[in-house]
C-alpha cells in the first residue's frame, strides 16, 4: 500500500493518543510492545487496576500461575509510555532479580535493584536520595522498611507490591514492616499483587484494602462490627460491593479456554550413604549441636547452621571446603588473638544464595535485630584451649571429607537422568534437563561426573558469576552473533544469562545450576527438573519447578528428587513437601492457599532447621515432625474458603463473557496499531531501508537519526523473534519516526483514494465512488480528571453531505496519491470551512457529553465511597456510646445490690465519672461528625478542581479528497 504524508501523520497521532482509564485502547501500544502472548484475563486485570482516574489502585488477586507479574508489567509499561517515570516495585528479596529480568525480557524496561551496596554507591555519587531515579526501582520489603524516610520523599507515579499478603495484618500495631511500608507509600497510587488476599480472617481484607485506600472502610472498630461475622445477607452484600471496585480475582479454571496447562509428575531417586559418608554426617551434625561454637558467631548461629547442614547434605566436596575455611578462621584467632575471617564471606563463596536467604530470614522478623559487627576480641587461656580443640575437630572432619572421593548420591545421578529422560521421551518432550544444586563445589563435582559420560561437551553451568571458561566462550560467541541487535542489553550479567539459556536451548542437553537459575529465566523448552539438593523452603522449590512448568510449556514436566534413604528427617521433610504441599504432582503444583498459608516459607524452613538441630534420636525426630505436620494441616485447612469464594470470585458466565469481549477488542486494537506503525515506518524509512514484501521485516541500511544510537541490520515486527531487532512502538527508531511524522507541516492538497484497485470490499465507501469533497483532521485534547486525546474526522462531499467518522477512517485504509489543487487554489472556501466547523463542533459536543457522563459516574462512585466511609466513622463512635450506656446501666444495677455504704458510695462515684465521660463523648460525637463532614468536603473540593474541563484543539491537516 502506498500511503501519503497525510496518512502517516493521522496514523502517528492515532498511535500516540491518550485514552481514558476505562478504555482498552489505553493499553494497546503496551500490549503491542510486550513480548507476551495475549491473555484476556491479564488485559482485564491491567485495565481494572486504574479503571477510574480517581482510583488509588487495586488488589490483583488472580490465582497462582496466571501471570500477575505480566498484569503489573502492562500497567508499568503504560505509565512509562506516558512519561511517568517514578515507579517503585517492592518484592520479597528472593524475587528482586526475577522482576528485574521479567521487566527487561517482556517489556524492554530496565530497572535498578536498590540494596545496601547500590544505595551507598548512589550516596557516594552525590545522589542524596537514591530512590530518586529516572528508572524503575526494585527493592525488598526489609529494605523498604529500613529506608522508608527516603521513599516518602518521592512523588511516585506507581508503587507495585508483590506477594502483598505479607502486609495483610497491617492493622495490628505489632506489624512493624507492614506499617512502615504502608506509611512510606501512602501518597502513591498502588497495585498489590497476591494470590491469597484472604487466608485466616476477614480482618485481613481490611488490612490490605487500607493500604490502597483508607476511605473504603471506616475505622477498625466499625469494620469489625459490620463485617467480622457477616451475620446476614445484607452485611455480606455490602462487603462485596465495597470490595468490587478495588479487588479483582480470576481463577485458573475460568481461563482454561485460553491458557493450556500441562501436568507435573515426580520420580524419587533414593541413595544410601557409604559408612564413611554416614560417619561424616554424624560427626558434623553432633558438632553443630554443641552448645558453644567459636567458629559461628552467636548472632548468626541459626542461619549458619542451616547453611552448613545444606552443604553437608549436598556433597562431601561442598562441606570440605567450608570446614577448611572455618578451621583457618579459628587458627587466625589463636595466632593473632582476634577475629580475622568474615564468616559470611567464607560461607557465601560456596553457597551463593546466602545473601538472599539472610534477607529472607530478616524479612520474616517483625523487628530485625541488627547483626553485631565483628570486632577484635580478647580470649582467656581457657577459651584459646577450647578453640584449639575445635580446630582439631574441624581438621579431622575435613580430612575425612577429603578422603571420600565418590559420593553415593553422585553415583546414582546417571540412573536418575536415565529414568527422567525415559519418562520425558515417553511424554514427547525435548531431551533437556536442569539439575539444581545449592553448592558451587557440588556443581563442579556433578560436571566432572557427567563429562565422563555420553553427555560430554553437551553440559553447561549456570551460577551467580558464570565465569568458568566455557561460559565465557558461550558469551563471546553470543555477543558476536547478536552484534548490532537489541538482544544485547548492555548489562554483562543479564547478557551472560541470556547467552547460557540460548546455548542450553540450542546445543546443550544438561544445565547444572545453582539457585541463581531458580529466578528470572524461562525454560519452557525443558521439561525435566532434577532437585539434586532439595531446599526446605517450599516457595523456593516452586520457583525452581516454575522455570519449566509455566505458561508456554507444551509437555508434562518430570521432577526428580534425590532422597537419603538412611536419614529419617530427610524422609519426613520430603513427605511434607510432596503430600502436604503437593509440590511435585498435578496440573498446578502447590495451590495458592497452601503456599499462602506459609507465606514466604521461611518460618517453615526455620522449623525444619530446629528439628535437625535439636533431635538426637529417631523417636525425637518422628515426634517433632508429627507435631509440625499437625500444625501444617491446621494452617492449610482453608477455614476462609467459603468467604473467599463468595466475596472475591465472580460467576463463571460473567467472567467468560468479559474475557471473550476483551480478547476480541484487544486483537482488533493490536491489528490496527500494528498496521499504523508498519505503514508509517515504511513511509518514513523508504530511502533508508529495504523492506520484505511478505513479512513485517526490514533491513536498515542507514540511520536517519544521526544524533541517536540506533542499531543497523534486520528488524521485525512481532513477538518471540530471535536474531533480529524486535520492532515495536517503544523502540527508539519507532519513537523518532512517530515524533517526526507528528510534526509534519502539511499544506492543503488533493488526495485521490484508490478503491477500484483495492482487494478490500468496503460497503460504507461504495456510495462515495467517483465523488469528492473536503476533509479535516483535528486533534482534540480534554483535560479533566485525566488527559484524553480524540481525533476528529470532519468531512463533507461537494454536494454538502456529511461523512460519518467510520467512512473517514476507512478512506485512510486505502492507498492514495497526492497532487496540488487545480489552479493552485490551496485555500478552503468559507462555506466549506463553516460546514467542517459545524461537524467538528458536533463531534466535540458528543465527546464532551460522553466524557461528562463518564466523569459523573466516576464522581458518583467516589461520593458513595466517601458517604459510606463517613457513616462508618460516625457509627463507630455511636457504638462506643451505646457500649458505655450499657455499662453504666449495668453498674447502677450492681450498685443497688451493694450493702456496705462505703462501697456503695465508691461505686456511685465511679458511675458518675463514667457519666461525665459519656457526656464528653456525646459532645465529641457532634464535633467528630462535623470533622468527618469537613474532611469529606475537602475531598469533594479536590475532585471538583480536577473535574473542570480544559479543551485544546489543533488542526493536523485539511485535504481535498476524491474516491476513484
Amino acid at each position: 500500500m502506498q500511503i501519503t504524508p497525510y496518512h502517516a501523520k493521522y496514523f502517528a497521532f492515532e498511535l500516540t493518543k491518550r485514552s481514558s482509564s476505562d478504555s482498552l485502547q489505553k493499553l494497546a501500544s503496551s500490549l503491542l510492545d510486550a513480548q507476551v502472548d495475549l491473555n484476556p484475563h491479564q488485559v482485564e486485570a491491567a485495565l481494572f487496576a486504574f479503571h477510574s482516574p480517581l482510583s488509588k489502585g487495586a488488589i490483583l488477586a488472580d490465582e497462582v500461575g496466571l501471570g500477575k507479574t505480566i498484569e503489573a508489567g502492562l500497567v508499568i509499561s503504560q505509565k512509562w509510555a506516558e512519561r511517568k517515570r517514578k515507579i517503585l516495585v517492592i518484592v520479597p528479596s528472593n524475587l528482586r532479580k526475577q522482576w528485574n529480568q521479567e521487566l527487561l525480557d517482556k517489556f524492554y524496561l530496565s530497572s535498578l535493584i536498590l540494596e545496601t551496596p547500590s544505595f551507598n554507591q548512589e550516596i557516594k555519587k552525590g545522589n542524596l536520595n537514591p530512590f530518586n531515579q529516572n528508572e524503575i526501582i526494585i527493592c525488598s520489603y526489609h529494605f523498604a522498611r529500613a529506608k522508608d524516610v527516603y521513599i516518602k520523599n518521592i512523588p511516585w507515579d506507581l508503587v507495585v507490591i508483590d506477594e502483598a499478603h505479607r502486609l495483610r495484618n497491617v492493622y495490628k500495631p505489632s506489624n512493624k514492616i507492614a506499617t512502615a511500608v504502608k506509611n512510606a507509600v501512602a501518597h502513591a497510587p498502588k497495585m498489590l499483587l497476591t494470590a491469597t488476599p484472604l487466608q485466616n480472617s476477614l480482618l485481613e481484607l481490611y488490612g490490605l484494602v487500607s493500604i490502597i485506600d483508607d476511605y473504603t472502610f471506616g475505622d477498625l472498630k466499625s469494620y469489625k462490627n459490620q463485617f467480622a461475622r457477616l451475620a446476614n445477607e445484607n452485611d455480606f452484600h455490602n462487603l462485596k460491593e465495597r470490595l468490587k471496585p478495588i479487588c479483582i480475582r480470576t481463577l485458573r479454571r475460568q481461563v482454561l479456554e485460553y491458557v493450556k496447562y500441562t501436568n507435573r509428575m515426580a520420580i524419587t531417586q533414593e541413595f544410601v550413604p557409604s559408612p564413611d559418608e554416614q560417619r561424616l554426617y554424624d560427626l558434623v551434625s553432633a558438632y553443630l549441636q554443641r552448645e558453644n561454637l567459636f567458629a559461628l558467631p552467636p548472632g548468626q548461629r541459626q542461619l549458619m547452621t542451616l547453611i552448613l547442614r545444606k552443604l553437608l547434605a549436598s556433597s562431601t566436596f561442598a562441606i570440605s571446603g567450608t570446614l577448611d575455611a572455618l578451621a583457618i578462621k579459628l587458627e587466625n584467632i589463636v595466632t593473632t588473638k582476634g577475629r580475622q575471617e568474615d564468616i559470611e564471606q567464607i560461607v557465601s563463596q560456596d553457597f551463593e544464595s546466602y545473601d538472599e536467604i539472610k534477607d529472607e530470614w530478616e524479612d520474616a522478623e517483625e523487628e530485625n535485630q541488627p547483626v553485631t559487627e565483628t570486632k577484635e576480641e580478647l580470649y582467656t587461656p581457657e577459651e584459646i584451649k577450647n578453640i584449639k580443640k575445635e580446630i582439631n575437630d574441624l581438621k579431622g572432619f575435613q580430612y575425612l571429607a577429603r578422603s571420600i572421593t565418590r559420593n553415593s548420591k553422585g553415583e546414582v545421578l546417571l540412573t536418575a537422568l536415565k529414568k527422567g529422560f525415559a519418562e520425558i521421551e515417553r511424554l514427547g518432550g525435548n531431551k533437556k534437563a536442569i539439575i539444581f544444586t545449592e553448592s558451587t563445589r557440588t556443581q563442579e563435582y556433578l560436571n566432572s561426573i557427567l563429562e565422563n559420560t555420553e553427555h560430554k561437551d553437551r553440559i553447561v553451568l549456570f551460577n551467580g558469576s558464570n565465569n568458568d571458561q566455557k561460559s565465557k566462550e558461550i558469551y563471546k560467541k553470543w555477543i558476536e552473533r547478536h552484534l548490532g541487535t537489541d538482544r544485547i542489553t548492555g548489562s554483562k550479567s543479564a547478557d551472560k544469562r541470556a547467552a547460557i539459556v540460548d546455548y542450553f536451548r540450542d546445543e546443550a542437553v544438561i544445565l547444572i545450576a545453582t539457585e541463581a537459575a531458580a529466578e528470572g529465566i524461562n525454560l519452557q523448552f525443558c521439561s525435566l527438573v532434577v532437585n539434586y539438593d532439595l531446599p526446605w523452603n517450599p516457595q523456593r522449590i516452586e520457583q525452581r519447578i516454575g522455570r519449566c512448568h509455566r505458561y508456554g510449556q507444551k509437555f508434562d514436566v518430570v521432577v526428580v528428587n534425590f532422597l537419603n534413604k538412611s536419614n529419617a528427617a530427610d524422609q519426613r521433610v520430603y513427605q511434607l513437601l510432596k503430600e502436604k504441599f503437593k509440590l511435585f504432582d498435578g496440573i498446578f503444583g502447590a495451590s495458592d492457599e497452601v503456599l499462602g498459608s506459609i507465606e514466604s516459607g521461611v518460618n517453615f524452613e526455620k522449623r525444619i532447621a530446629q528439628i535437625y538441630q535439636h533431635c538426637r534420636t529417631s523417636g525425637e525426630i518422628q515426634s517433632l515432625f508429627d507435631q509440625l505436620q499437625k500444625e501444617l494441616e491446621e494452617q492449610i485447612e482453608d477455614r476462609m474458603k467459603d468467604a473467599r469464594n463468595n466475596l472475591l470470585e465472580n460467576f463463571d458466565e460473567e467472567v467468560h463473557e468479559k474475557l471473550r469481549v476483551n480478547l476480541q477488542e484487544s486483537k482488533e486494537y493490536l491489528s490496527k496499531y500494528e498496521y499504523w506503525l508498519w505503514e508509517i515506518t515504511k513511509h518514513y524509512l523508504e530511502p533508508y531501508a529495504d523492506f520484505a514484501i511478505d513479512e513485517h521485516s526490514f533491513i536498515l541500511r542507514e540511520n536517519p537519526f544521526v544524533d541517536e544510537k540506533i542499531h543497523p541490520g534486520p528488524y521485525k515486527l512481532g513477538k518471540n523473534i530471535d536474531d533480529v531487532n524486535i520492532y515495536r512502538v517503544g523502540h527508539p527508531l519507532a519513537q523518532r519516526i512517530i515524533e517526526k511524522t507528528k510534526s509534519l507541516s502539511l499544506v492543503v492538497q488533493e488526495l485521490a483514494f484508490n478503491y477500484s484497485d483495492s482487494i478490500k470490499k468496503i460497503n460504507i465507501l461504495e456510495s462515495l465512488i467517483a465523488k469528492s469533497g473536503w476533509l479535516s483532521v483535528i486533534n482534540l485534547t480534554i483535560n479533566s480528571f485525566e488527559t484524553e486525546d480524540q481525533i476528529l474526522l470532519c468531512s463533507v462531499t461537494d454536494e454538502g453531505t456529511e461523512l460519518d467518522i467510520e467512512q473517514c477512517k476507512r478512506l485512510f485504509s486505502l492507498p492514495a496519491s497526492k497532487s496540488p489543487l487545480l489552479g493552485g487554489d490551496s485555500g478552503v472556501g468559507s462555506h466549506v470551512k463553516n460546514l467542517i466547523n459545524q461537524i467538528a463542533q458536533k463531534q466535540q459536543a458528543e465527546i464532551l457529553q460522553m466524557n461528562a457522563v463518564r466523569n459523573a459516574g466516576f464522581f458518583d462512585t467516589e461520593m458513595e465511597k466517601l458517604d459510606r466511609w463517613a457513616e462508618d466513622v460516625k457509627s463507630s463512635m455511636e457504638i462506643e456510646l451505646k457500649e458505655l450506656d450499657k455499662e453504666i446501666k449495668c453498674r447502677k444495677t450492681e450498685a443497688k445490690k451493694i450493702l456496705n455504704l462505703e462501697e456503695k458510695v465508691t461505686a456511685h462515684r465511679q458511675i458518675k465519672e463514667m457519666e461525665k465521660k459519656r457526656n464528653t463523648m456525646r459532645l465529641n460525637l457532634y464535633q467528630t461528625q462535623d470533622d468527618v463532614d469537613n474532611r469529606k468536603e475537602r475531598l469533594i473540593d479536590e475532585i471538583e478542581a480536577r473535574l473542570k474541563q480544559k479543551i485544546e484543539k489543533a488542526e493536523l491537516f485539511t485535504v481535498r479528497w476524491k474516491l476513484i
